[in-house]
């Protein structure tokens, strides 16, 4: 029997990136894009490659072009920790593994990499999903982000927060709460489905030429969070202000505040990050449309509201024109 487990793109409403710094965000999922996770029993343990994962390519420009989507590693990577992770949280919490079993894992994905639409945690999400399946182990779901936060924290040393993981656990939208005194005693967040009486208005625009590693907009504001640095430790409180905000709005069927509350919340990032001229862009023609926009998550993808048809049709036109891809989310299942 075959094992089929997936997880699908995110993007942050509302409150990111104050999610590693004990802040308050609203995220959801994409459901255009996935990735899908399929694992069985096998004689040996084996990793499939994936695309990022080969070592041959037709020419230098091919590998130059995988090289700027995957970095020097692929998917192998993030499997390889999720299969050694889930086995150390089994062991310590005892859960009851045959590790005499062998499989073989597999992944495929159509998520657009390194834009800021969580296609690594994605990866992660769905393969301990799968290996849950395959030893019938169930992790609670409050504490599953935690565990794979863990494996990409700790095994490879990537700068992230808990919402990518909450929202990819969760699905739908969510608000969340990562406030210091509950995350450090219990090791999770506050985590509240969000199901708004009529569904915002809201879209997603892409460009795949803008691939940057995630972590890499937050090691300075990790360092200066750190440090205490005022500017930033008051944008984080910020943050929360906002996201209530913003949560309140939603669930209100209030569009125009809650545009409002997504502009503010990319206007109070550039006070604390660096934004490249070239992401900057995006928000600007999108807002130059009509809409509201901010980051997705890291760069490279924006969201933000807009009022009505023609107004999303004067988005796409605008956003085109700069090699952005422009979709309505596909939030809910039904």
């Amino acid at each position: 029997m075959i094992i089929t487990a997936h997880a699908h793109a995110r993007a942050g409403l509302v409150g990111n990136p104050s999610d590693g710094y004990f802040g308050k965000t609203i995220s959801f999922i994409i459901r255009n894009f996935a990735t899908t996770v399929r694992l069985w029993e096998s004689p040996h343990f084996e990793i499939v490659p994936g695309p990022g994962d080969l070592a041959q390519f037709a020419s230098v420009s091919d590998y130059l072009r995988d090289q700027k989507l995957n970095g020097y590693y692929g998917g192998m990577r993030l499997i390889k920790a999720a299969v050694k992770k889930f086995h150390d949280y089994c062991g310590k919490n005892d859960l009851a593994v045959d590790t005499s079993r062998n499989f073989t894992i597999s992944f495929e994905t159509d998520i657009p990499r390194l834009v800021g639409l969580s296609g690594s945690s994605a990866i992660v999400t769905a393969t301990v999903r799968a290996l849950m399946q395959f030893y019938n182990v169930t992790i609670p779901k409050h504490l599953l982000p935690t565990l794979i936060l863990s494996i990409e924290k700790d095994e490879l040393g990537i700068n992230a927060g808990l919402q990518d993981r909450v929202i990819q656990t969760y699905e739908g939208m969510v608000f969340m709460d990562f406030e210091k005194s509950h995350l450090e005693a219990n090791g999770y967040g506050k985590y509240e489905e969000l199901k708004p009486a009529k569904r915002p208005p809201i879209y997603v625009a892409y460009d795949p030429s803008r691939a940057e590693v995630s972590d890499v907009p937050h090691r300075n504001l990790r360092e200066l969070f750190n440090r205490g640095d005022k500017t930033v430790v008051d944008a984080m409180q910020t943050y929360r202000t906002l996201t209530d905000q913003g949560r309140t709005a939603l669930l209100a069927g209030d569009w125009t505040e809650l545009s409002r509350v997504v502009d503010a919340n990319f206007d109070l990032r550039r006070t604390i990050m660096n934004i490249a001229p070239e992401n900057l862009r995006m928000v600007e023609v999108a807002r130059a449309a009509g809409a509201s926009a901010k980051f997705a998550g890291s760069g490279g993808a924006i969201c933000g509201l807009y009022t009505d048809g023609r107004q999303y049709q004067k988005l796409v036109d605008a956003l085109s024109e700069i090699r952005c891809t422009v979709l309505r989310p596909l939030i809910f299942e039904s």
